[in-house]
């Protein structure tokens, strides 16, 4: 299983760009693109169809945007990880891909080698952010009511959800903390009540977010 590559799906709605991408990732030993789509609702249907372990996605796209394809994959519990790569570097854009679902965003001037690793890293389960998206992140105004939440996590939790942004897996964050996996998994749960939070990505970017990572 070691040896299996990382099976990508590219969505974009230029075919150009597309076409640089397969050309760049076909090169990787461990990566094989699997499928292409052009807009938001072709790249759900194939993300269904093919089960892709990483999908790259586009932004702004014609009909379905990448925002509302990321809401359809997790209504639809889709496995595959979403990494952003796109042009747009507003911050009215990159926040809400993120708590739409997305485990990365980066933009497509990135370097292809640094590419390939965001593509190894969120497939690892890993969030991964350029550090301008970071920034721009972390620049963000709280929400009304989002101030202090932080402060009801107990110590533990707040111990766990450190090791959630580290893209640790509860056997992982159990065996760290000398604890069974039932009782991490509560301790998730718990995270995610008190925060408001939909998933551990999510928990991951609000522990990005508030320093509770190295």
């Amino acid at each position: 299983m070691a040896d299996k590559p990382i099976r990508v799906l590219l969505v974009d709605d230029h075919q150009v760009v597309r076409r640089g991408l397969r050309t760049f990732l076909e090169v990787q030993d461990d990566i094989e693109v699997v499928g292409e789509a052009s807009d938001g609702a072709e790249g759900v249907a194939r993300a269904e169809e093919l089960r892709p372990d990483v999908v790259l996605m586009d932004v702004k796209m014609p009909g379905t945007d990448g925002i509302e394809a990321l809401k359809q994959l997790r209504e639809l519990a889709n496995p595959a990880r979403v990494l952003i790569v796109t042009s747009f570097t507003e911050q009215r854009t990159v926040v809400p891909a993120l708590r739409a679902g997305a485990s990365g965003y980066v933009y497509k001037d990135i370097d292809p080698d640094a590419l390939a690793g965001a593509i190894r890293s969120v497939h690892a389960g890993h969030v991964l952010l350029q550090p301008e998206v970071a920034e721009a992140l972390l620049s963000q105004e709280e929400a009304p009511g989002g101030t202090g939440r932080g402060t009801t996590l107990t110590e533990r939790e707040r111990e766990v959800l450190g090791l959630i942004a580290d893209g640790r897996s509860n056997r992982e964050i159990a065996r760290a903390l000398v604890l069974s996996e039932k009782t991490v998994k509560t301790h998730v749960s718990n995270i995610l009540m008190k925060l408001d939070l939909a998933d551990r990505t999510q928990a991951a970017l609000w522990a990005v977010r508030h320093g509770l990572t190295d």
